[in-house]
């Protein structure tokens, strides 16, 4: 590929990047045109200035399509540096969003306050993008929660190298992948290994997948992993009393629809008696409205297009009430336990306004504090690998959760 078409391409990706192809048809295809380019913008820029260093070498000699493609290039990189501001702010974004949800004072409930070195950018981990494995933290692989279902009832268990930690708190990691596709070593990966480094155990799930298995095999499959957590998390050091949930897009549709629906015996089968509460959930781009309930017409095109045929194997109008069962937005009482939203403002798979109305009803129902981190210039997976956004990310996620476990233990003593 010739200079001239390689920042044709730069110059295309990085615009999707800042303004994605609008409307449902084009959400997949601006979503993977967008996300890499946005969470890679400095080493597409680094990539871009060296490309350009080379065709200056000579300029005597340029052609006038390579002036073409120096213009590009120059239009990508103000482009990168805007997306890269963008990365850079959301670290003041989410730190604006823990002081609204929980007050000025929250940062008193911390084992320490964050030092500088810990809220700035990462650069360091930007050379290698995609190392996400930290030192100090183990992991039991392939462990059983759900024998029948072979594969998709393994679990894996993170938790600190050295000495056996005791009564620890404990995360559950529900991966996404449009309720079809994905694995438990996939995704979360950056925040499970950051906790499990400071004393967590973290554990990430498989789960039964459509078509194959219709909803509500999935939400029957984290019920009953929660309730294995309940049962044997003590065994790798957690505390079975203290419980958060967190995943991504499918993955935050499900850690929000467990967090607000705790023992329903509909979805128990065989375990009707067993405690499926959570404490706290946090959910990251979650789908929070199967039934079209908020009048968004995306909601309704999700719903009509791809999770009524694929995920649920059945019509809306044949069904009504299957669609809303499974509906977070529709399953919030004032008993909701806590939650810290996220979502990207530029989200082409599923719109930011499900996570506005969500947490708006979570605000006006939920007696619990309820925070809400609107990520500006953001796409879909954001946190998947290390990234400027996704390290700030897990930092903030880090502060919230230990806020949440001190007031926990405090409040119980």
């Amino acid at each position: 590929m010739g200079f001239l078409r390689r920042q044709v391409v730069t110059a295309a990706l990085t615009a999707n990047a800042i303004r994605p192809v609008p409307g449902f048809r084009a959400g997949i295809p601006a979503f993977f045109a967008g996300w890499l380019t946005g969470e890679l913008a400095p080493q597409v820029l680094a990539a871009t200035a060296a490309d350009v260093a080379v065709h200056l070498r000579h300029p005597s000699r340029l052609t006038g399509r390579e002036r073409a493609g120096l213009a590009l290039a120059g239009a990508s990189a103000v482009g990168l540096a805007h997306l890269i501001r963008q990365a850079r702010a959301s670290q003041q974004v989410a730190e604006d969003a823990l002081v609204e949800g929980l007050g000025y004072d929250y940062r008193e409930q911390l084992d320490a306050l964050p030092t500088p070195a810990e809220l700035a950018t990462p650069w360091r981990d930007l050379v290698y993008p995609f190392r996400v494995r930290k030192d100090g933290v183990r992991v039991a692989r392939n462990v059983a929660y759900d024998p029948e279902h072979g594969k998709r009832g393994l679990l894996d268990v993170y938790f600190p190298a050295g000495e056996p930690v005791h009564d620890a708190p404990v995360l559950l990691q529900v991966h996404g992948g449009g309720w079809t596709i994905g694995d438990k070593d996939q995704q979360g990966i950056p925040l499970m290994h950051h906790l499990a480094a400071k004393g967590w155990v973290c554990v990430a799930i498989n789960y039964r997948l459509s078509p194959r298995d219709p909803f509500p095999a999935h939400i029957v499959d984290v019920k009953r992993a929660i309730a294995w957590i309940k049962e044997n998390i003590a065994d790798y050091g957690g505390d079975p009393d203290y419980l958060a949930i967190t995943g991504g897009s499918a993955g935050g549709h499900l850690c929000a629809l467990a967090a607000l629906t705790p023992n329903d015996p509909a979805w128990q089968p065989g375990f009707e008696d067993a405690d499926t509460s959570v404490r706290v959930a946090v959910p990251h781009y979650g789908v929070y409205d199967f039934a079209g309930a908020t009048g968004l017409k995306s909601a309704r095109q999700m719903r009509d297009g791809f999770l009524g045929p694929r995920i649920l194997k059945k019509r809306y109008a044949d069904d009504p009430d299957a669609f809303e069962a499974a509906s977070p937005i529709l399953r919030i009482t004032a008993d909701a336990p806590d939650f810290f939203v996220l979502h990207g403002e530029r989200d082409t798979l599923v719109s930011v306004d499900q996570a506005r109305q969500f947490v708006a009803e979570l605000r006006r129902s939920s007696k619990r504090s309820v925070v809400y981190a609107e990520l500006p210039g953001t796409q879909h997976a954001f946190d998947v690998f290390p990234s400027i956004r996704s390290a700030h990310m897990v930092r903030a996620i880090d502060r919230y959760l230990h806020w949440h476990w001190n007031s926990w233990r405090r409040a119980r003593v």
